[in-house]
C-alpha cells in the first residue's frame, strides 16, 4: 500500500486523515473516516504502532470503502506521511557521496580567497576534508530534528542566516517494531515501509560548524528542513529496496542520477547497530544518507530562489518542493 496523511478539501470532512492511495492512483481513501474514528487510524504513528493485522484491515477498507471516505487525490493536501516521528536518525549508509561532498565544502570555503585554487589546494592538503575510515567501518549517524518535518508540495523557506541551500536525495525507512538487540538477519522484519527523504542543508552554515567535529548541527537545523513523502510504501510492496533508481530534477532538468544499489551499509546493518544494547521504537525514521551525485555540492551546481526540486525513487514516487531563499 501507499499510505498517506492528508487534509481533505474544504467542506468535505475537514481535518487530518490517514489513508492510502487506491490502485488507480487517483483516489485518496480515508481510513480515519471509514473506520468511524478507530484510534488505530487516528494518525500514521498510531497505525504504525498498532502492529498485528492492522495492515490487513487497512487493505480491506481500501478495497471496499464507503463513498464518503474517498477523495480526489488531486484535490487533497498531502502532508508528510509520518508528521510526528518519535525519533529520526540520518545514517551514512551511502559513503561514496561523502568524499566529493567534503571536497565541495573545501572549494566553497576557498571561493572568497584572493587565489581560490591555491587556497583550495592548501585546505585539501590539511587532510581536514579527507573521508575518515570510520564511515566504511561502521554505521555513522546523527540525531536529526524530528520536529522540523515538511511534506510534499511544502515550500522550503531557508533561514535568514544562509545563502547556500542544497537538496540531498535519500531513501528513508520507517521502523515498525519496538525492540532491543535485533540481529541483522532479522532486521528486515523491523522495517514497516519506505519513503523519500530530502535532507535540505545550509552548506555555508554546515561548513562552518563542522570544524567543531560535532556534526552538521545548524547546517541542517531549520523549520521544515526534513522533507518526506509523498507517501509511505509498505515494505511488502517495495520488494528489494537495494535496486531502486534514484533521481533528482531541478526545474525539470536532471541533476542527480543514482541507485540504492550503491549503499555501502544497509538498513539492516543500521537497525542491528542502533538496537545493540539499546531500544529502537516503532515509528522511528532512519535516513539512508545521500546517494552518489545526490546533492549539488558534489557536482558543482547551486540552487537559487524559486527552484523546484523533484526527488524520485523507483517504486515510491516523486517528492516535490520549492525552495525560497531570503538572499
Amino acid at each position: 500500500m501507499r499510505l498517506i496523511t492528508f487534509k481533505a478539501p474544504s467542506g468535505t470532512g475537514n481535518g487530518v486523515h490517514v489513508g492510502a492511495v487506491d490502485s488507480t492512483g487517483t483516489t485518496a481513501v480515508s481510513f480515519t473516516r471509514a473506520s468511524a474514528q478507530d484510534p488505530r487510524f487516528a494518525s500514521m504513528l498510531a497505525l504504525v504502532r498498532a502492529g498485528g493485522g492492522v495492515l490487513d484491515e487497512a487493505q480491506s477498507i481500501l478495497d471496499s470503502h464507503p463513498a464518503d471516505a474517498a477523495y480526489d487525490l488531486a484535490e487533497v493536501t498531502l502532508l508528510a506521511p509520518l508528521p510526528d516521528p518519535p525519533r529520526f536518525r540520518d545514517c551514512s549508509l551511502f559513503i561514496e557521496h561523502l568524499a566529493p561532498a567534503f571536497l565541495g565544502m573545501a572549494r566553497n570555503l576557498a571561493a572568497t580567497a584572493a587565489d581560490p585554487e591555491a587556497e583550495y589546494a592548501r585546505l585539501v592538503a590539511t587532510g581536514d576534508f579527507d573521508l575518515p575510515a570510520v564511515f566504511s567501518e561502521r554505521v555513522i549517524y546523527y540525531n536529526a530534528d524530528h520536529l522540523s518535518v515538511s511534506g510534499p508540495g511544502a515550500e522550503i523557506v531557508a533561514p535568514p542566516d544562509t545563502t547556500h541551500v542544497d537538496y540531498e536525495l535519500e531513501l528513508a525507512a520507517i521502523l515498525g517494531h519496538t525492540a532491543t538487540d535485533v540481529p541483522v538477519t532479522e532486521a528486515a522484519e523491523a522495517i514497516f515501509g519506505y519513503t523519500i527523504f530530502n535532507d535540505w542543508s545550509c552548506r555555508d552554515l554546515q561548513t562552518e560548524v563542522m570544524a567543531s567535529r560535532l556534526g552538521p548541527a545548524r547546517g541542517k537545523d531549520f523549520d521544515g528542513a526534513n522533507a518526506f513523502g509523498p507517501w509511505i510504501v509498505t515494505a511488502d510492496e517495495i520488494g528489494d529496496p537495494y535496486h531502486l533508481k534514484m533521481t533528482a530534477r531541478v526545474n525539470g532538468e536532471t541533476w542527480s542520477d543514482g541507485s540504492s544499489a550503491s549503499m555501502h551499509h544497509r538498513f539492516e546493518d543500521a537497525i542491528a547497530y542502533l538496537s545493540h544494547g539499546r531500544t529502537i521504537y516503532a515509528g522511528e525514521i532512519l535516513g539512508s544518507g545521500t546517494v552518489l551525485s545526490g546533492s549539488p555540492i558534489e557536482i558543482g551546481r547551486r540552487l537559487k530562489d524559486g527552484d523546484e526540486v523533484e526527488l524520485e525513487i523507483e517504486g515510491i514516487g516523486v517528492l516535490r518542493n520549492r525552495l525560497r531563499l531570503a538572499h
